[in-house]
């Protein structure tokens, strides 16, 4: 198997040193990167499988990279930042994050989130060989990463589709938020109910209002995909 490799983004030069003593003797290989604006062409030459990209980045800041790396790139980022406050992380789950770490963290922690985020975007939770799911307008292929609707690509993050597929596997049955959590970010996932909430708004804005079918919040319980043929 490949070395796995992560780029770590952060101006600070003694965090940088750590994080890449403590993940290389875990077996990663890792590239690092110190400027925002250098990001870009650093993720290009080194084709990294995870990114964990601090926030206070002086000039271009860590909302902004993440910005420019989901224009062109489904690879994992987890946001490492000293910002604590819930609307931080929503912000940077609605903008495309699959993880969110607040220094100072513990690095046990940083490394079993590393290894949760890289286990789920390589397919190794056990989902491999699910079916296509067609119903009404919409076509789901998770093993491929594709969202159809009426025959036309919708843009979707690899979490957003994962989230899709569970609703339609569960069609017309109220799932849980921590259900979801489990089945779409895995068990050792530190996140909370927000993290769904986000993953859903962002999934009814790309499919729009006007469908045969909906996703329907089911107060203080979780989520349902109503549709009747």
């Amino acid at each position: 198997m490949d070395t796995e490799r992560i780029l770590v983004v952060d101006d600070d030069e003694n965090i940088l040193k750590i994080l890449t003593l403590y993940l290389r003797s875990k077996g990663y290989d890792v590239v690092t990167c110190k400027s925002g604006a250098r990001v870009v062409s650093v993720f290009d030459e080194t084709h990294p499988d995870l990114v964990l990209l601090d926030v206070m980045l002086p000039g271009m800041d860590g909302w902004k990279v993440l910005e420019t790396l989901r224009k062109f790139s489904d690879v994992p980022v987890i946001m490492l930042t000293a910002l604590g406050r819930v609307d931080d992380r929503i912000h940077g789950l609605d903008h495309g994050a699959d993880d969110y770490i607040v220094k100072p963290f513990d690095s046990k922690e940083l490394i079993a989130r590393v290894r949760a985020v890289l286990r789920r975007s390589k397919g190794n939770d056990g989902g491999e060989g699910r079916k296509p799911i067609e119903f009404a307008d919409l076509s789901i292929d998770l093993d491929n990463g594709m969202v159809k609707k009426n025959g036309n690509k919708v843009d979707m993050t690899p979490k957003e589709t994962e989230l899709l597929y569970y609703l339609a596997t569960h069609m017309n049955h109220v799932v849980s938020r921590g259900d979801i959590l489990d089945a779409v970010w895995g068990h050792d996932y530190y996140g909370d109910g927000r993290t769904v909430d986000v993953h859903i708004r962002r999934i009814r804005e790309r499919l729009g209002e006007d469908n045969a079918w909906k996703i329907v919040s089911v107060w203080g319980v979780g989520y349902l995909l109503e549709y009747q043929e």
